[in-house]
């Protein structure tokens, strides 16, 4: 197996007595795309700029490409960086804000002008080289923005929080933009979100942080599928947390003893002990209230609420050992506050949070 690309090494960092991140070790394969996912505060964008050179760790390796870079400055590192403010000049046409880390780097004209029309044909925005950025859309500056930080071919694109200043639909126009380019460029791209859908959409892995520290690095549906701790389950999309006691644990299925009486049929993991409590994770849309398949767990009970939002219905179903939230498409037919209704899902379609 080949080395990693970017390599953080037992990284800790501290602003006075406040530490920040602590002692996180990363890995980065070269062309990968790998989101920092995490509330605010959580330390993504401070690893970011740790990468790009603006701070340095108090302590630890940052490799890249085999380079230890912790003391490097930020312009013999050959990134590209994208903040959510765009940073446009705002006196400059958009060739020229293109232009401006080759002419910081003494590309000469002619190259420089070849280049900057290269990178503003890979996002579409060719034609407007001789506007300023006052004549564009929010969306046509963050494109500006990221021909800029592809100008100069770099090594790795940095990205923090740059679609948050974008509507929905532009948002999510842009997340396949970007997703296409770095597939088409072979691009790796560090990207710095709180936004759990960006991160889903746009992902090779995405690393969960809280409180300065990985509580999870995986593949997107490894994240959404088989949450490692609690709070990556409840902060990736939306779950139903169900709390027990662990029973019988066998070869394929576990049982889960619950407050009221009832149980659950769990996919068996490893580490799980009998007596033990537990947690257990069911996403809204793995829950059915159809009953074509039989399903080891059921539970019957009363419709509190349901809000239709077009591509599903939001359901709210009261049970005596759990209240569950549903998303279930137009098939069951229509349901009513008060209905009595029972709602199932398969063992596979739970997990016990560590």
């Amino acid at each position: 197996m080949s080395d990693p690309y970017i390599l953080f090494q037992n990284v800790s960092k501290s602003f006075g007595p406040l530490t920040v991140i602590k002692d996180l070790d990363l890995a980065i394969d070269k062309g990968e795309f790998v989101s920092l996912l995490g509330p605010s505060g959580s330390g993504k964008t401070t690893i970011l700029m740790m990468l790009a050179g603006f701070e340095n760790p108090t302590s630890g390796a940052v490799i890249v490409g085999g380079q230890h870079v912790e003391r490097l400055p930020p312009h013999k590192r050959n990134m590209g960086v994208v903040f959510q403010s765009y940073a446009l000049f705002p006196h400059m046409t958009v060739a020229e804000n293109v232009a401006f880390p080759l002419n910081m780097r003494g590309i000469a004209k002619a190259d420089s002008a070849a280049r900057v029309q290269r990178a503003l044909d890979m996002v579409q925005l060719g034609a407007y080289k001789e506007r300023k950025p006052s004549q564009l859309s929010g969306g046509q500056q963050q494109r500006v923005a990221l021909a800029r930080a592809l100008v100069f071919e770099p090594a790795v694109v940095l990205m923090d929080e740059p679609l948050g200043a974008l509507d929905k639909q532009l948002r999510e126009q842009m997340q396949l933009d970007i997703r296409e380019l770095h597939k088409r460029l072979g691009l790796t791209i560090v990207f710095v979100t709180h936004d759990q859908s960006e991160a889903l959409t746009m992902s090779d892995r995405i690393a969960v942080f809280n409180h300065g520290k990985i509580e999870q690095i995986g593949r997107p549906s490894e994240i959404y599928e088989r949450p490692g701790t609690r709070f990556v389950a409840e902060f990736i999309g939306e779950t139903n947390l169900v709390e027990g006691v662990i029973g019988t644990v066998a070869k394929d299925r576990t049982t889960i003893a619950l407050k009221h009486g009832g149980k659950l049929v769990v996919e068996t993991r490893p580490g799980l002990v009998e007596g033990a409590p537990a947690s257990v994770s069911i996403r809204p849309e793995r829950i059915h209230f159809d009953h074509t398949a039989e399903r080891e767990n059921d539970f019957p009970g009363t419709v509190l609420d349901r809000v239709y939002h077009g591509d599903h219905v939001r359901v709210v179903l009261d049970t005596p050992d759990h209240r569950f939230i549903i998303k279930s498409d137009h098939r069951m037919g229509v349901l009513d506050e008060g209905d009595k209704v029972s709602a199932s899902f398969t063992p596979n379609a739970c997990w016990v949070v560590g």
